[in-house]
């Protein structure tokens, strides 16, 4: 059981608090290695104002009192005050522990540092979409459809936010067919937005089925490969929703962290699978900060009773929406710092 005040302290860094981090001032000694570049793990520390870093066989720890960095020799599983991340490139030896130079700008900056995101602007409307529909259901198991599950869960966070003051608009509201580009093209007609797309996952083979837990995916920044397979040529262009890169990866922080610690405070116990990077259609031409939520496997034996729950897809809905509205609080203050410089 986390004190009251570690839970403070990841919502500092982890939930947009805004708090000058008081980076230092530092010239970054950049390696190349396999076409990428790369900066020492003990700068990271120095930069972030860690106060140790420990090195135990293949495991590197950085530190200080309210923040720790976890990382493995080789991986890209990163956790961060215990939320894994997942690197776009794994952490290399070369005359000491690096990271990518993509993964400090991309990921580890924006969480640390959000106050510095200049995509996190004010919003007033948050788009929900409940991913499939019609004649795709999704994936399917004998207790449902993802298509189904998700309007549940769309619907009462739907409820949520506009108790909360949002305005909110639905991709779909019923169990109807949309195409990606229809999902985006509705998206892109609102200003000052937030756009999430709720979907369940499956491990898709009967070999598969213990895979569970959720996960949270942002657009790939340009030169990372969508998550699972190897980099194209048409990962190098830049996507529309690339220019929200910072903030995308804040909001999925947001609503990542508090689903998990909302489900495991229901003893839902369910697995972190980690914030990830992806090329899904839907988040590629979305003009707003974006993320792509997965709220569990309905091809696990165990977990697929889980959600087929109200109190489940209740404490989902809770969670995300408290999340948004946290992100929410976090931009505004942004914007009035910006505004008395």
């Amino acid at each position: 059981m986390r004190s009251p005040a570690i839970l403070r302290n990841i919502l500092l860094f982890l939930v947009l608090a805004l708090l000058p981090a008081g980076a230092k001032q530092i010239e970054w000694k950049i390696k190349e290695h396999r076409g990428n570049k790369y900066v020492p793990l003990s700068q990271v520390k120095d930069f972030y104002n860690l106060t140790s870093m420990t090195l135990s066989g293949n495991k590197i720890i950085l530190k200080n009192s309210d923040l720790t960095l976890k990382f493995r020799a080789g991986g890209q599983e990163v956790l961060m005050n215990d939320v894994k991340f997942i690197f776009s490139h794994g952490i290399v030896a070369l005359g000491g522990y690096h990271m990518s130079v993509t993964d400090l700008l991309k990921i580890v900056d924006p969480v640390l540092r959000p106050y510095k995101i200049e995509g996190a602007k004010a919003f007033e409307t948050v788009i929900i979409d409940p991913g499939h529909g019609g004649r795709d259901p999704g994936a399917v198991n004998s207790l449902g459809t993802e298509a189904g599950y998700n309007l549940n869960v769309a619907r009462l966070l739907r409820d949520r936010l506009q108790k909360r003051g949002f305005k909110v608009v639905m991709t779909r509201n019923s169990d109807i067919f949309l195409t990606l580009q229809q999902r985006v093209a509705l998206a892109n007609k609102y200003k000052n937005a937030i756009f999430v797309s709720i979907h369940f996952n499956s491990a898709g083979s009967t070999g598969r089925t213990q895979a569970r837990g959720i996960e949270t995916f942002t657009l790939s920044p340009v030169g990372v490969a969508h998550y699972g397979r190897s980099l194209k040529s048409s990962d190098l262009i830049s996507r529309e929703g690339n220019a929200q890169d910072s903030a995308n990866i804040a909001l999925a922080t947001a609503v990542h962290w508090n689903s998990l610690q909302r489900l495991n405070k229901a003893k839902m116990n369910v697995p972190d699978r980690g914030v990830r990077r992806a090329r899904y259609s839907v988040l590629t031409g979305v003009k707003h900060p974006a993320i792509l939520f997965e709220g569990g496997f309905l091809s696990h034996p165990k977990e697929k009773h889980l959600i087929n729950t109200q109190t489940y897809q209740t404490t989902l809905a809770n969670a995300i929406g408290e999340a948004i509205f946290f992100y929410r609080q976090a931009t505004l203050r942004q914007n009035k710092t910006a505004k008395k410089k």
